[in-house]
């Protein structure tokens, strides 16, 4: 074990915490104060002693900079009731100003530029509070946002002046002075020094908006929508036409072929519109360094901890999961304030083990990577690009020190290659750790939860000796007779060990095969979550999937491109995007289950002109109002706690520890008998969240935080207790709160309650992509993991958590709801897919086909149908980007995944469900070739190839044998056979890829598939040849041999 492990393992079973009078004080909220919405700074007063009142309208607090740079820059327009701002006295007129009422008195006030330094010595004290505890309303105009917006620069303030060269800094601050001399922000002729101009310039930038949205330009966008809709009208005469004229000839088929074609609409019509506001973000680190990094200053950046999650180390190789380690702990972030924490829920030593020399790694590989600002920093992944490393890098130890890492480095993989070669073979008596002592996880169904701090601890410094990040293994108790819920229950178990240790107020949750590619991500998702604006109401915020290692033709569609830069930009536009299980920033209360702040609302307009007795009249004079609400203070107080307790609309309170673990204990003492009604209330805490007071405590630190008084040795004690296997019993765990329980994609859940409960989910998506991993890119693989999908899904669609009925009474809106029920539905699609993909074989081998004979006027309908099938694709990949091979290859595995992985899992899912018999599809691996890609014509032997390779061959026979019988039956046949063909081969050019990865490298493929093919696909060519022949049947009396010898 590495000498950096600053405590011991540290492991226990059954521990049990007795918490009978466990009552807390309710935390009082501070009195506001009136503060910008958009900035979070003071308002100020005008010239003569009055609050500034940038909307005259609905009086929207907003700041004199934050109303002057809207104006310039923005859409001139309120945030709250989209009314257009008037220019008020003293400020430099804009575009559309002319529309307004010309005042003479003010044409020379526009003239008179103010000093920044006057404007703040004129402006009155007022009281500051959080600006987080204000329940901002984000009003979005036409799918649009005021102050919404992306990454543009990277770097920190102090740095962002060292990157430009003095006379690009001087520049670059004079373009600002102009553009506030034009705004009538700063003065030309004053005579301030350089220093002064650049404190400027930072407070400007301080002020602005930390994000914005990017709409799609309307000429992309408007066109696409019209198409939509004319697709829309072209199907309803579609299928006007379809079902009014039947083929009598082919009736079951004709019947079939329409059911299919309207489930295929229905589909079309769940997965089209909710792609009908799509939106792009831009966030700026600038201005987030600039307004929580002040230099003097304490740091404000929000914490964050970390959550890696693997199952067996010898199917994920730890040399994968190191460097996806390394990669958080050299993060671009501060280092108190970011943490690690690695769950094994397969309790083994191997991994033990190599978190243990990784640590030791870390202490001279984060501070290379700091040192230089070199990306990606995970070292596999670095040392492995093949490009100019010297470009940027100008220092002359550079290429000394890189050298000298990559030895070590690979001095690293061998000791962790050689510890994967040590774990092949288990003893007979169990591992031993280095001190003698048995691995307490030798059993891995029969262990005590195991907790151990690597870093982080005082005297974990790296070779700078500076403070390195927090990382902790974690591997929880496990007993037989207990559910445990696989990746979910991991998930719930992190989030309540980093409660009790660290208690961030954000957690990134990464698979274990999920490095960080972009070191600035986290401060890229910062810049929505510590937004004073929107910081309340987002619940995640999700990143598109990246991934290595996949080869160029992206043969099975594993870039998922289609669905990370089209679907979920769509899903930004409504209510956010749904979870995909990694690379996810959370907001620590959203999975508590809370419901997000409800916004205020506007005080009604009374007037003071009218008599008392017509405001009685009208609905209650403002006196009556106000003597109520005082009336009734305390008790609303009360019951808003409980209203908190039970998850309701519950307005959060400030930051700062709310109960310290002495409090806890004592219980009711020292409170009057009207609190002590409300505590115990509180009962309901243990009830909803488990019997750990520490942890309730930490659940009420909005901006996280430890309770005071509690030592590092007892908060071990408390995270041991609840990662114990009986901890979630009798409580809301894995129901309403964490990680929700009752499917294998349990991230589709747990984000789809979060939406219900009215939270919203931002999409980000920087220039470099923050997060890659590893995608399996043989055949087999990858149909296997569309089968869990798949799987998972189905599961959901079975259950109570049905996007069909469940949360009506909530606040999913209903784009946001057909997004979700297209996402469980998809797997159905396979049975009309498999019935589509047989009939043109079908018709092939009967000459019958199921639409007749088309007139002209039909005929038009079925081209305006292809027309704006290719228009609206075409449309779509100009809006979003997407290249046409990216599209194609989408297309062509959804037939592939739909007549395999996904029939499979629609069977599977409703035996499991309704019978209770949980099948499993097994993967028999073959060896490799050692070479690129050589993964990807790897064969494994799996039952989800039948249905598609019998599907080639039956198409291939029936195409045979239409042509056959047209050459047979003269030219009159061969109209009508064109028809047949298209169809025929719209299936076999959709099933291409997979028939290429069938054949493999060296055309061979197992004698089993082929027989197993062949026979079935002979089987019902027989059977419809006996049915209907090509030879014309008989009509009259049937005539048999008499017997004699004419």
């Amino acid at each position: 074990m590495a000498s950096n492990t600053m405590a011991g393992l540290i492991t226990g079973s059954h521990s049990h915490f007795s918490n009978d009078s466990d009552e807390h004080r309710p935390p009082i909220r501070q009195p506001s104060s009136k503060v910008c919405r958009v900035c979070g700074d003071d308002i100020g007063y005008k010239e003569d002693g009055e609050l500034f009142v940038a909307c005259h309208v609905c009086g929207f607090p907003v700041c004199r900079p934050c109303y002057e740079y809207e104006r310039s820059e923005g859409s001139q327009c309120c945030p709250q009731c989209n009314t257009r701002y008037k220019r008020h006295k003293g400020s430099p007129r804009v575009i559309g100003d002319e529309e307004d009422n010309f005042d003479a008195d003010d044409f020379d006030d526009e003239f008179q530029i103010k000093s920044r330094h006057d404007e703040t010595d004129k402006q009155h004290d007022v009281n500051h509070m959080d600006t987080g505890d204000s329940n901002h309303h984000q009003w979005q105009p036409n799918g649009q946002a005021f102050s919404t917006a992306g990454s543009v620069a990277g770097k920190d303030f102090e740095g962002d002046k060292e990157f430009y060269s003095n006379a690009e800094w001087k520049e670059r601050v004079e373009k600002w002075k102009v553009r506030q001399e034009k705004r009538g922000l700063v003065s030309k002729d004053e005579g301030k020094d350089d220093q002064g101009e650049e404190d400027d310039y930072f407070l400007a930038e301080a002020r602005q908006p930390l994000w914005r949205k990017v709409p799609i330009p309307s000429n992309l966008i408007n066109p696409y929508r019209i198409v939509i809709v004319m697709r829309l009208i072209i199907l309803m005469f579609f299928f006007r036409f379809r079902i009014l004229t039947p083929a009598y000839d082919a009736f079951p088929l004709w019947l079939i072929s329409v059911i299919c074609e309207i489930w295929f609409a229905l589909s079309w019509i769940l997965d089209q519109f909710p792609k009908w506001f799509p939106i792009t973000r831009e966030t700026y680190l600038d201005r987030l360094s600039i307004r929580y990094e002040r230099a003097g200053e304490p740091n404000r950046l929000a914490p964050v901890d970390v959550f890696v999650s693997t199952v067996d180390p010898l199917k994920e190789p730890p040399i994968i999961t190191a460097n996806t380690v390394l990669s958080i702990l050299s993060v671009d972030y501060p280092v108190e304030k970011v943490s690690c924490y690695v769950s094994d829920d397969g309790a083994s030593m191997l991994l033990f083990d190599t978190l243990s020399e990784t640590a030791e790694f870390a202490r001279r590989w984060v501070p290379f990577c700091k040192k230089y600002n070199i990306e990606p920093r995970a070292p596999e992944f670095y040392f492995s690009e093949k490009i100019d490393y010297l470009k940027d890098k100008v220092e002359a130890s550079f290429v000394k020190e890189r050298r000298a890492m990559k030895r070590e480095y690979e001095e690293f993989k061998v000791k962790i290659n050689a510890l994967v070669a040590k774990a092949q073979k288990k003893p007979e008596e169990g591992w031993v750790m280095q001190d003698g002592t048995p691995w307490p996880g030798n059993n891995t169904r029969d262990h005590p939860g195991m907790i151990q701090v690597y870093l982080g601890s005082g005297g974990a410094l790296d070779v700078e000796g500076k403070e390195l990040p927090r990382l902790v293994y974690m591997s929880r108790e496990k007993r037989p007779g207990y559910q445990h819920h696989k990746k979910a229950g991991a998930m719930n178990a992190l989030v309540r060990v980093s409660a009790v240790l660290t208690n961030a107020p954000f957690m990134l949750n990464l698979d274990c095969d999920h490095y960080i590619n972009n070191s600035k991500a986290v401060r890229e998702a910062m810049c929505f979550l510590m937004d004073p604006q929107l910081r309340k109401k987002i619940c995640y915020v999700q990143f598109p999937q990246r991934f290595d290692g996949i080869d160029r033709h992206d043969r099975y569609a594993n870039r998922n491109t289609v669905f990370f830069d089209i679907n979920m930009k769509g899903l930004d536009g409504i209510q956010g995007p749904v979870y995909v299980g990694t690379g996810t920033v959370f907001n620590r209360q959203a999975l508590y289950g809370y419901d997000p702040p409800v916004s205020e609302k506007r005080p009604k307009m009374t007037c003071d002109c009218w008599p008392s007795w017509c405001c009685c009249c009208c609905g209650g004079s403002r006196k009556s109002k106000s003597k109520k609400s005082s009336g009734r203070g305390i008790f609303s107080k009360l019951y808003s706690k409980k209203k908190k307790m039970m998850g309701k609309n519950y307005v959060r309170k400030g930051s700062g520890p709310v109960f310290n673990l002495e409090e806890i204990e004592e219980g009711l003492e020292g409170y009057d008998e009207l609190e002590k009604s409300s505590l115990m209330s509180q009962k309901n805490f243990e009830k909803r969240f488990g019997q750990s007071p520490v942890f309730i405590a930490s659940t009420l630190m909005e901006d996280g935080g430890l309770p005071e008084g509690i030592n590092n040795q007892s908060l071990i004690k408390e995270a041991i207790h609840v990662i114990s296997c009986g901890y979630e019993e009798k409580n809301e765990w894995g129901k309403e709160i964490g990680w929700i329980y009752g499917s294998v994609t349990e991230d589709i859940l747990t984000g789809f309650k979060m939406h219900c409960r009215g939270w919203k989910s931002v999409y980000c998506m920087p220039k470099r992509a923050a997060f890659k991993g590893s995608a399996p890119i043989n055949l087999s693989d990858r149909l296997h993991q569309v089968l869990r999908w798949a799987l998972g899904s189905v599961e959901i669609c079975l259950s109570r958590h049905c996007p069909l009925w469940y949360g009506y009474g909530g606040k999913l809106k209903w784009l946001e709801r057909l997004a979700y029920t297209n996402t469980i539905v998809y797997p159905f699609t396979s049975i009309p897919l498999l019935a589509y993909c047989v009939i043109p074989a079908v018709c092939l081998l009967t000459g019958k086909f199921i639409i007749p004979t088309l007139t002209n006027f039909a005929s038009v309908w079925f081209m305006a149908l292809f027309i704006s099938i290719i228009l609206t694709g075409v449309l779509e990949l100009r809006w979003s980007g997407v290249s046409i091979t990216d599209w194609w290859r989408n297309e062509q595995f959804w037939v592939i995944g739909g007549v395999s992985a996904h029939l499979f899992a629609v069977f599977q899912g409703l035996l499991k469900v309704l019978a209770g018999v949980d099948t499993n599809f097994t993967v028999t691996a073959k060896a490799a070739e050692d070479a690129e890609f050589g993964e990807l014509y790897l064969f494994k032997w799996t039952t989800l190839l039948i249905p598609p390779t019998t599907l080639i061959i039956l198409n291939m026979v029936g195409v045979v044998a239409g042509i056959s019988d047209a050459i047979n039956n003269g030219s009159g046949s061969w109209g009508p056979l064109f028809g047949k063909l298209f169809f025929s081969f719209w299936v076999i050019v959709h099933l291409y890829p997979f028939l290429k990865g069938l054949m493999g490298r060296q055309n061979r493929t197992p004698t089993i598939v082929v027989l197993w093919s062949i026979l079935l696909a002979s089987i019902f060519s027989l059977i419809w040849v006996r049915i209907d022949p090509f030879l014309p049947k008989q009509t009259g009396p049937i005539l048999k041999q008499c017997g004699v010898d004419c």
